[in-house]
């Protein structure tokens, strides 16, 4: 049974030009007759590709090839400019760890609204907040706003709450970089056990070597298409003859 399916998936995104391009700026461009529209960048290119449930995929290339763009679209944390994204069941996206965080608010209440955001009940993130907060080594900040914590505290949340949860589909976005040595070696036993299950998986990593041994399938992006997807190991091999 397929559980994502993207059809001619394109995006179009605002170039660093247009962001910082205020009112202001705009306005007195105009004024002097200096005004043209900023820029955009072509980030995806109709995209295409099917993932059946159980499925576990790789997506590798350069830098900027819109790896994690990709993902954030079947997160649906991005929306694409043209196509179709469809998707079936409960997402969790490692995407960027604890993004979805109210840094005002305590780490406990900071439980309870991801859960919440990732389709949860608030009386089922209440059972797993001890657990979750074991994980993350974070038990003695239950009550400190997410503002106290360090990048990494706030990483080490992120990931503990969304592989608490078990979803049905776990998006990956280079994750296992987060915190130190130890904690690393937890999060692979932890992510490990996907692999064992029938959750669907996407992963992005720059380590070809965990694409090619875990994954069943992999897809080769290249400036925002697809340059080839198949058999994990023979993609690898395919990418790293080209650089």
């Amino acid at each position: 049974m397929e559980v994502i399916r993207l059809d001619q998936v394109s995006l179009w995104r605002r170039t660093q030009e247009e962001f910082s391009y205020d009112l202001k700026k705009t306005l007195l461009s105009i004024v002097e007759g200096k005004y043209r529209k900023s820029a955009k960048k072509l980030v995806l290119d109709k995209i295409d590709f099917v993932v059946e449930q159980g499925e576990k995929v790789g997506i590798i290339g350069a830098n900027g090839s819109g790896k994690s763009t990709l993902l954030k679209i079947i997160s649906g944390i991005l929306k694409s400019t043209s196509g179709t994204v469809r998707v079936r069941g409960k997402i969790a996206p490692l995407i960027e760890l604890g993004a979805g965080f109210d840094p005002e608010i305590s780490v406990r209440d900071n439980i309870l609204l991801y859960g919440v955001l990732l389709g949860f009940s608030q009386d089922e993130m209440r059972k797993r907040t001890q657990s979750i907060l074991e994980f993350a080594e974070l038990q003695d900040y239950i009550l400190v706003p997410v503002k106290g914590l360090s990048s990494g505290m706030v990483a080490r949340l992120g990931f503990a709450i969304a592989t608490e949860i078990q979803p049905d589909i776990l998006i990956l976005d280079e994750v296992l970089s987060v915190g130190d040595e130890s904690f690393r070696s937890k999060c692979k036993q932890r992510i490990d056990k996907f692999w064992n299950c029938d959750a669907t998986v996407l992963v992005v990593s720059h380590d070809l070597g965990f694409i090619k041994q875990s994954c069943q399938r992999a897809i080769w992006l290249d400036r925002g298409t697809i340059r080839t997807t198949g058999k994990a190991s023979e993609v690898v091999d395919c990418y790293l003859k080209s650089v």
